[in-house]
């Protein structure tokens, strides 16, 4: 965030927090969440237990998240902000310090995802899944090797890739590839590899961060960069979909429940953050979005072939030697508007 844009959150949060203090309470806990990360049936269990109605309104990318806070702040209880939007926010008074005495449950989560960096002792944020950015083609099309970014940025496969349409993932591939640290987004280091960037994005047919395998099981791309829960869903659907850990780097990406500053309803959100955490509901969250469950006594309820799924789960992949991205401050807007002009070039 941009030091403007961050004076325009905070008035914004500081005028949405009075609106919330005028007229009737609204009773209806209202979860601002990922497209396609939260299962009907968990919605459904959650208010058939508590009698706690649940919204649920979607977002593709934290940058979307924060602009429609900045549009209506009071409008949201929960959130999911990714780490570095955790970080962020953290920064600049924008969450609700969590009451964990009404969330037993943080017992449940594995100790490497318990105190991370971008918020120490979970003070304003619990993980709800995790994963991994990477490669997943089809075998049957694509005969590989394919080990890396590089494999699938080819002449061959122009006009048969899809990716994410995430400008910091994109930037960050770049970066690793030019074997630059993927948080070290100077004005230099966004300046070499923009002609790689130019090159990658010009070969692209489907820029998606909603459903990105859509485009692959349909047939229309052969390769692509995508999130590892929809490689994790292709690779169930057909063997033949290969997941790739990309050799430039991989980073993690932990998604997280939060409370803004400007929530009306704080006991209700954390009764659903406590919720989730109970072993049997994370579970059913990892049926239907195959990431990596933060959760460890979850974990023990999954099925040998959920374990063994390549993408969920990467064999060998050390989690707590994981890249996390961090707060950019400034240069994310420049990462924005680079990604922005190379696309419409």
């Amino acid at each position: 965030m941009t030091k403007h844009k961050t004076k325009l959150i905070a008035a914004a949060c500081a005028g949405a927090m009075l609106l919330a203090g005028c007229g009737k309470k609204d009773e209806t806990l209202k979860l601002f969440s990922w497209s396609e990360y939260v299962p009907q049936a968990v919605i459904d269990k959650f208010t058939e237990e508590t009698g706690i109605k649940v919204s649920v309104e979607n977002y593709s990318s934290n940058e979307e998240m924060l602009a429609k806070l900045l549009a209506g702040g009071g409008a949201y209880d929960l959130i999911q902000p990714s780490e570095y939007a955790v970080q962020a926010m953290i920064k600049e008074d924008l969450l609700q310090e969590l009451d964990q005495a009404k969330i037993p449950n943080l017992k449940n989560l594995a100790p490497e995802f318990r105190n991370m960096p971008f918020d120490p002792n979970n003070k304003f944020s619990v993980p709800w899944l995790a994963g991994f950015v990477g490669v997943v083609y089809n075998a049957e099309v694509v005969p590989g090797p394919v080990v890396g970014y590089k494999d699938v940025f080819t002449d061959e496969h122009a006009g048969r890739i899809v990716i994410l349409d995430d400008a910091r993932e994109t930037v960050s591939w770049g970066l690793a590839t030019a074997g630059i640290p993927i948080n070290n987004v100077t004005d230099e280091n966004l300046a070499t590899i923009t002609p790689l960037l130019k090159d990658w994005l010009g070969k692209v047919k489907v820029f998606d961060s909603d459903s990105p395998k859509t485009a692959m099981s349909n047939g229309d791309t052969d390769i692509g960069i995508v999130w590892s829960g929809e490689g994790a869903l292709l690779f169930a659907e057909n063997p033949k979909f290969q997941w790739v850990m990309p050799v430039e780097g991989v980073h993690m990406f932990v998604d997280n429940l939060a409370i803004p500053k400007t929530s009306q309803n704080k006991d209700k959100a954390e009764a659903f953050i406590n919720f989730i955490l109970r072993p049997e509901i994370s579970k059913m969250i990892s049926d239907e979005f195959p990431y990596y469950n933060p959760n460890l006594a979850a974990r023990a309820l999954l099925s040998p072939e959920q374990l063994n799924n390549p993408a969920s789960y990467p064999p060998g992949f050390d989690v707590t030697s994981a890249q996390l991205f961090t707060d950019l401050g400034e240069q994310a807007s420049k990462v924005d508007e680079l990604i922005t002009t190379l696309k419409a070039q």
